[in-house]
């Protein structure tokens, strides 16, 4: 539900956004607490896909019209057009 949120807006800027399988299991991992559940899981998001995409668009890395792939890379998410 988080990420059809981010998507949708994303896709209100002629984005699309999309995850590959490991991406989406580094978000369970660093965004599931055994005590908290699954709170954790709306930071890490922030932090790991919101945050650098943001930053990447404002620096014009991605423009209306581009597909952006989420893929992990070690201990972090990266993404490419």
């Amino acid at each position: 539900i988080q990420l059809e949120t981010l998507e949708k807006r994303l896709k209100d800027a002629d984005i699309c956004l999309q995850f590959d399988k490991d991406a989406l299991d580094f978000l369970v991992e660093v965004g599931y607490d055994p005590v908290y559940g699954a709170r954790p899981l709306k930071r890490a998001i922030q932090r790991y896909v919101e945050n650098p995409l943001a930053q990447a668009i404002l620096s014009g890395q991605y423009k209306s019209g581009d597909k952006v792939v989420m893929r992990r890379e070690g201990d972090h998410l990266a993404a490419a057009a």
